[in-house]
């Protein structure tokens, strides 16, 4: 009987298809009681009624044997945190409370819900969107970032204000057009209900934290003359009163950031970006370590050369833990303050994201995954990982999986490159299959050991799929990073046929059947490969672009585009350089599927309309998809579910 159940069990398995994307949930927002014996965190489902996501907030015990869910609103709960003293967690929301009328404004407030039961109160209801908050150690009152009033829409006329801008930096994607709103800071006693101004002015003020005693705030801001010509930010301390005077405690023209205080009180430690320029994307955090008052600060990670985020104290201040990336991997590390050494506390073929620690001990919530598992909680404790939740099981339980593994290729110049190569689950030993090359974008970041579901969907179609850490990508040093500065299209281009030559020369993948891909800078990458070869029998460019001179003041990299290239109109040549994939468009001759978002700032539509038009002009099969009202990254669940299969019809047309 066993042996029938389980041969069952095997046949009712089945390879995960685009549709998947409905089923699949996300975990994130993690924050563990004072106490210890809780962690709060949201999961976001599929209302495929409504087709769109709905965040909740849910509670799991330490142990990992009681699951709560706190919240069932179909708005989203977003950032829970607890009270100080346990009793209360807080959440951000734009829902209604009871008594209230929709009317279309669609700001976030602050609310508290009572662990032992009952409903959720709303206790703010203030005029600008909140972007962040803490509590104070007492637990008496909350440090809010919140967002000047938007004053555009106050007319009773149902046709928006026109854009007014005089800014240098004018658009950003997700947000808009740009005016002159600032984040300030601002003090809500929960006993009188009174709001405080702490901040005010034309500069952003970010990532507060509380002194242990409560007595004092460090924030991040840049004042610099002109913060939107450079990427510089810097680490300010002040009293926790209104009009009280900052003192700039950091003076890097990088980027200094997420300051959290030590439990004495007496030093700070925070993030500091490698590259002093003003666009600072090339480089990578070190971890830092400051003194409340000032001073030179310690680099505790600059000799690893590794990006580093999420930093957090040890209970007892004398170790500093964050996330690191490592070729491909992100674990959980520490350093010592004392001495700088730097050990483990996790390890292993995963990612890992969003470190929290727990108050009452030197243990850790992170989220992590791994190639074949979505993102968990994980709980790190005496250097292992213990799995909290279980929320991936339902989706998982159906499906087997391609099969995931790394490999290592060498450019044409010796580079070594790394590479996670995917395999359909029944793919036959020896066999040649089908190859689809699916870049990351960034540039900087790293394909690492996560569940990513689009090479999964294309493997699960049966295709060998490769994604390769070109330089460019993070993970492997500053140099590495830095290799293609100002030389878009061919380090990248080198280290993505290196890989593919590899593949070939191993038996693994059919050359006569070769596809690439990619969205973002992969879609960049994607119209320079197919410009610069024709070995390719089919692509998908998504959010992509080619005629880069075009790009300038309709994107919202004008910043990079000075730093890194100069002005069109004195450095014309090195503009018409990063631009051959569009010069050279009559040379491509691979079928070319386009996608783009219709108000994506990052990569404006128009990057994939010259690139379709050309094509079309030229005769070279093609089509061009465009995603109604979405920006760089697609948050209707139907349009992802379109999107990946669109990939995997195009290449079954040409690669089948």
């Amino acid at each position: 009987m066993l042996l029938y159940c389980l041969s069952l069990n095997a046949q009712t398995k089945r390879s995960l298809v685009p549709s998947d994307v409905y089923r699949l949930q996300d975990v994130s927002a993690a924050q563990v009681s004072p106490d210890g014996n809780w962690v709060a965190y949201v999961v976001s489902t599929v209302d495929t009624a409504k087709d769109k996501r709905d965040n909740n907030i849910w509670m799991i015990s330490w142990d990992g044997k009681q699951n709560i869910q706190l919240t069932y609103s179909k708005e989203d709960e977003s950032s829970p945190k607890f009270s100080p003293d346990g009793k209360y967690i807080s959440f951000l929301s734009s829902r209604k409370s009871g008594d209230e009328k929709d009317d279309d404004k669609d700001l976030s407030q602050l609310w508290l819900l009572d662990c032992r039961g009952g409903e959720a109160k709303k206790i703010t209801d203030v005029t600008g969107d909140i972007d962040d908050y803490i509590w104070s150690p007492d637990g008496t009152k909350v440090l809010m970032v919140i967002e000047d009033q938007d004053f555009s829409d106050t007319a009773s006329s149902e046709i928006r204000k026109p854009y007014v801008m005089d800014r240098y930096h004018f658009k950003q994607d997700y947000i808009g057009y740009l005016d002159r709103r600032a984040k300030h800071l601002y003090m809500l006693d929960l006993v009188t209900q009174n709001i405080d101004t702490l901040t005010t002015g034309m500069y952003d003020e970010t990532d507060p934290d509380f002194s242990p005693d409560g007595k004092q705030i460090v924030f991040t801001s840049n004042r610099t003359q002109d913060p939107d010509r450079n990427e510089n930010s810097d680490i300010y301390i002040m009293a926790a009163t209104p009009n009280a005077s900052m003192k700039q405690l950091t003076t890097w023209a990088g980027t200094d950031h997420s300051p959290k205080f030590s439990p004495d009180g007496t030093s700070i430690a925070y993030l500091q970006s490698s590259s002093n320029e003003a666009f600072t994307m090339y480089g990578e955090d070190y971890v830092a370590v400051i003194s409340k008052d000032g001073g030179t600060p310690k680099l505790l990670s600059k000799s690893v050369d590794r990006p580093a985020t999420n930093v957090n104290w040890s209970k007892d201040g004398k170790y500093i833990a964050a996330l690191m990336e490592d070729d491909r991997e992100s674990n959980v590390v520490a350093f010592d303050v004392a001495s700088g050494a730097m050990k483990k506390l996790s390890d292993g073929k995963r990612a890992t994201f969003d470190l929290t620690p727990n108050p009452a001990n030197d243990s850790w919530v992170a989220l992590m995954s791994e190639p074949n598992l979505p993102f968990e909680l994980f709980a790190v404790e005496n250097n292992n990982t213990r799995r909290l939740t279980h929320v991936q099981d339902s989706f998982l339980a159906p499906l087997t999986l391609p099969t995931v593994e790394p490999f290592q290729s060498k450019s044409k110049d010796g580079t070594l490159v790394s590479g996670i190569l995917y395999k359909p689950a029944n793919a036959v030993p020896g066999q040649k299959l089908p190859f689809i090359l699916y870049i990351h974008g960034g540039p900087v970041g790293q394909d690492d050991y996560e569940f990513d579901i689009i090479p999964q969907s294309m493997a699960s179609a049966g295709y060998a799929v490769a994604q390769v850490n070109y330089r460019g990508s993070s993970g492997r040093g500053v140099d590495y990073t830095r290799a293609i500065y100002a030389d878009w299209g061919n380090k990248e281009v080198t280290d993505l046929m290196g890989a593919v030559d590899y593949l070939i020369a191993q038996g693994t993948i059919d050359e006569n059947r070769m596809g690439v891909a990619g969205w973002s800078y992969g879609g960049i990458l994607t119209d320079y490969t197919i410009a610069t070869t024709t070995r390719f029998k089919a692509a998908c460019s998504g959010a992509g672009s080619a005629l880069q001179l075009s790009m300038y003041g309709t994107d919202q990299y004008v910043t990079q585009y000075e730093t890194e290239l100069g002005v069109p109109w004195k450095n014309l040549d090195k503009w018409l350089k990063v631009s051959y994939a569009f010069l050279k468009a009559d040379k491509i001759k691979t079928p070319t599927l386009f996608m783009a978002s219709q108000k994506d700032f990052n990569v404006p539509v128009a990057g994939a309309e010259q690139m379709y038009q050309a094509l079309k002009s030229n005769g070279i099969p093609t089509q061009l998809i465009i995603y109604p009202n979405q920006n760089h990254g697609l948050n209707i669940p139907s349009y992802e579910v379109f999107k990946y299969t669109n990939y995997i019809d195009w290449f079954n047309k040409y690669l089948k």
